[in-house]
């Protein structure tokens, strides 16, 4: 690098901070997730303004693929604190509701992508068609835990029954997101590399499983529950993350993979001053390098030529990502039981896409499923399918940020169920997950 470059650089991540914090906050005094301003922020600074000028002038081409490479690093860390955030204990005693809300809103809106991919490829001729029909399914069906946690702890719902089934859905249906897309990559690659290549991943995560996890809890913890982080302990961990994500990198799937994997294997440890440490940390290095990410995908995403075609595409994408996920989830909730408000509200839940749905595009647009216009379009559709989560939750139950329950408590939107005996009775609203 030069120094023109070097300078340019660090005045370039000065700014993307800067900016990400005023654009999250204009977001949240909105009453959306600061994601939402992040996205939009990256994406006004793209081409879509004044023929890319702002982009040319403050983010210059041979400066992006630094920020590019930073980018990853904060992909390869929020990744990594997803699948660390996946608690297994929390899908215990979620019972049918779950079950069936996550073949509803998994399998409804996967189908109706394969129907759209079929009228989208007459426009935008795909080489893979396969490949591209899996992956718009699979774009469809995406569901963003991580954003999903946080509106239900704006809003005070965390602790409800009904933020408990949410979580338990939109965890499962993020983990068979990352599994399909990884198995729609390999098909996508399988031209110019050998499938056995990508088959490797199952002994690999075989290996994280049975050596690495066990390792971890040995040596992270020593067997002191509050054992104190320290920054070589860190270092170590953070480590690992970077050399899973090298590893599916190397043998043909983006390396998120391979860090949602390292995350997934790290030892659940109990409650306390070490799990805190680690978790606030890696958040706090995410915090820093992901709006990084949002101004590079920004910079892709170009809605001034869309026209007739593209504004009729993006609205066929609307309707089918937010019919289907609609539609699928609150079938599969009213079929157990759950009313009919409450069916509604996790529907909305569900339709919450963010920034999971912006990395699923971003491997789509990198194996050459996705061409630039469509990847445009879709990233539009997560911005609003994200954003009209909170004014619908509003509606339907009447809480703002914090506010009073509406018209019927959400815990008492729980199904009636059978008790010891026979008798009915509601679920209990401390059943949280996890708990």
């Amino acid at each position: 690098m030069t120094e023109t470059q070097v300078a340019i650089l660090l005045a370039d991540l000065a700014l993307i901070i800067v900016v990400a914090q005023v654009v999250g906050r204009i977001a949240r005094m909105l009453g959306q997730p600061a994601v939402i301003g992040e996205i939009v922020g990256g994406v006004l600074v793209g081409p879509t303004l004044l023929d890319g000028a702002v982009a040319d002038a403050l983010f210059p081409m041979d400066v992006r693929p630094y920020l590019g490479a930073l980018a990853n690093l904060g992909l390869v860390l929020f990744m990594f604190f997803v699948g660390m955030e996946f608690d297994f204990d929390r899908l215990r005693g979620s019972g049918r509701i779950a079950g069936a809300t996550v073949v509803g809103s998994t399998l409804v809106p996967f189908v109706l992508g394969l129907l759209l991919a079929v009228v989208l490829m007459n426009e935008h001729r795909p080489a893979n068609r396969p490949a591209f029909m899996l992956f718009i399914g699979v774009a469809v069906s995406v569901t963003a835990f991580p954003v999903l946690a946080r509106i239900l702890a704006d809003r005070g719902m965390s602790g409800t029954w009904l933020g408990a089934v949410a979580l338990s859905t939109a965890a499962i249906c993020d983990l068979a997101a990352w599994t399909t897309l990884a198995g729609v990559q390999a098909l996508a690659g399988g031209s110019h590399r050998n499938y056995w290549h990508v088959m490797l991943v199952v002994p690999f995560a075989v290996f994280l499983i049975t050596c690495v996890r066990p390792l971890l809890r040995r040596g992270l913890t020593g067997g002191e529950r509050d054992r104190q982080m320290t920054p070589g302990v860190f270092a170590v961990v953070v480590s690992g993350a970077l050399l899973s994500a090298a590893v599916t990198q190397l043998i043909g799937l983006h390396f998120v993979i391979g860090a949602f994997l390292f995350g997934i294997v790290m030892p659940r440890l109990e409650p306390g001053r070490f799990r805190e440490d680690l978790l606030n940390r890696t958040q706090s290095l995410t915090g820093m390098l992901l709006p990084v990410y949002f101004i590079t995908a920004g910079l892709k995403v170009d809605l001034s030529g869309i026209g007739v075609t593209g504004l009729y595409e993006l609205g066929l994408i609307l309707a089918v990502a937010i019919a289907g996920k609609f539609a699928g989830t609150w079938a599969g909730a009213r079929s157990q039981g759950l009313s009919a408000r409450g069916s509604a509200v996790l529907a909305s839940l569900m339709n919450t896409r963010g920034l999971t749905e912006l990395i699923a595009l971003s491997v789509g647009l990198q194996a050459g499923l996705l061409d630039e216009r469509l990847y445009s379009l879709f990233v539009v559709m997560a911005v609003i399918t994200t954003a009209m989560t909170g004014p619908l939750l509003l509606w339907l139950t009447g809480r703002g940020r914090g506010g009073p329950a509406g018209l019927e408590d959400l815990d008492g939107l729980a199904p009636a169920r059978s008790g010891p005996g026979g008798a009915p009775h509601s679920t209990d609203s401390t059943s949280t997950l996890g708990a």
